[in-house]
């Protein structure tokens, strides 16, 4: 089975943030960097239902897995 690829800003547009490339680093520089030893989804910037769509997007590797993955790595960096 083959996963749709979907872009970071389609990412963003999920969660119900603002997807411009100029909103998602003001988002990233706001929240990063995440401390290693907290789970991307009980990171304190997300609502109840953002947690829940990374927590399923990750355990169920989603085809939302690789772009979601790619968020975890841009806000581990500080």
């Amino acid at each position: 089975m083959e996963h749709p690829d979907h872009p970071f800003t389609e990412l963003f547009e999920q969660l119900g943030l603002a997807s411009s490339p100029e909103a998602i680093k003001r988002f990233i520089d706001r929240h990063a960097p995440i401390p290693e030893d907290i789970a991307l989804p009980d990171a304190p910037c997300w609502n109840e239902g953002q947690a829940e769509f990374l927590r399923e997007a990750l355990e169920e590797d989603a085809d939302w897995a690789e772009v979601v993955d790619h968020l975890n790595t841009s806000l581990r960096k500080g």
